[in-house]
């Protein structure tokens, strides 16, 4: 009798061991998760966003609300989250708050390597080098590039942008390339200062071109990757166009506060390693012009990483700096 009353209260003794555990499981979130977005409604990392928000949710629990806040190129969003401490609060970034901006803005509010929990890439897609429908195609474009120098020009959606820093490494990968960078307030105004002839070369995002290419307003040039992309499998590359040792994407990813619960980021990647294989969620990017990824903590780092390299060294051999 002595020895099943002593089984018995050792069973209730482990039993209650594990209840911390599972009840610090069950207890995030607790109340709603808000992911900052610096950039407008509409905008490719608010529609990355909003791709997730709601299957997210489902996982969770727990609404899930997107939280726009845009200005400053998304650092602004991007260092709420940084100081955030309710441990509910996520963002979605690009490529530029995570690798350039602490080179571009020396006075920059937070350190992406040191003030973030890295969660998971979401979307990629390449760029594709355009110029207006007029102009020479493939390989002749550049050799009229050359010809023209510095009367030519190159737009972009302003200053330490990728489509900025991707055309400044394009010029230093092609000798002789030398147009101006012309900065504009975002891809639509890109587009038709394109097809009106006031620059003559821009890099965008395939969701935007696509639309002009296949109208006949404007042509592909070649896109940013080392080979054909699935995204728009019709378009040569860079590489085949003669562009040796060039390859950008630009891409969207999660992150939240360095202060970021472990029990929060093992919820998270458990939910997105379901949600970005989900048909709906990949058709649905795939239809806004971009792949859908989902990578663990360690694949972001490791894109940040090499990005950060790449990047930082065009900004610093370029000299380019923002305040």
């Amino acid at each position: 009798m002595q020895r099943r009353q002593l089984m018995t209260l050792t069973a209730a003794a482990l039993a209650a061991a594990h209840l911390p555990v599972r009840a610090q499981t069950s207890s995030w979130p607790s109340k709603p998760v808000r992911i900052m977005v610096g950039f407008p409604g509409g905008s490719t990392p608010d529609m990355s966003a909003r791709a997730i928000a709601e299957p997210l949710a489902q996982a969770l629990g727990q609404p899930v609300i997107v939280d726009n806040k845009p200005g400053a190129s998304g650092n602004i969003a991007a260092d709420a989250v940084a100081k955030a401490t309710d441990d509910h609060t996520l963002g979605v970034v690009i490529n530029g708050n995570l690798t350039s901006s602490k080179t571009l803005y020396p006075k920059l509010s937070y350190d992406p390597a040191r003030d973030f929990s890295y969660l998971s890439l979401l979307t990629t897609a390449p760029l594709i080098l355009v110029a207006p429908a007029n102009l020479p195609a493939g390989a002749a474009f550049f050799d009229e590039a050359r010809r023209q120098g510095d009367k030519w020009n190159y737009g972009s959606v302003g200053a330490g942008s990728v489509g900025h820093l991707g055309m400044e490494l394009l010029k230093a990968r092609v000798p002789g390339l030398k147009a101006i960078h012309v900065p504009y307030n975002g891809n639509p105004a890109v587009v038709t200062a394109l097809i009106s002839g006031q620059v003559q070369m821009a890099l965008i995002p395939p969701g935007v071109a696509m639309p002009q290419i296949k109208a006949g307003k404007l042509q592909a040039i070649g896109l940013t990757t080392s080979g054909r992309s699935a995204l728009v499998p019709e378009l040569p590359s860079l590489a085949q166009e003669g562009v040796k040792d060039f390859n950008l994407e630009v891409w969207t990813a999660l992150i939240g506060p360095a202060s970021l619960s472990a029990t929060a980021r093992q919820r998270i990647a458990s939910a997105l390693g379901t949600i970005m294989k989900t048909p709906e969620v990949r058709q649905r990017m795939f239809q806004q012009g971009w792949q859908a990824v989902g990578t663990s903590s360690e694949g972001l780092a490791q894109r940040v990483r090499q990005e950060t390299t790449l990047l930082n060294g065009i900004i610093k051999s370029r000299g380019i700096k923002l305040e």
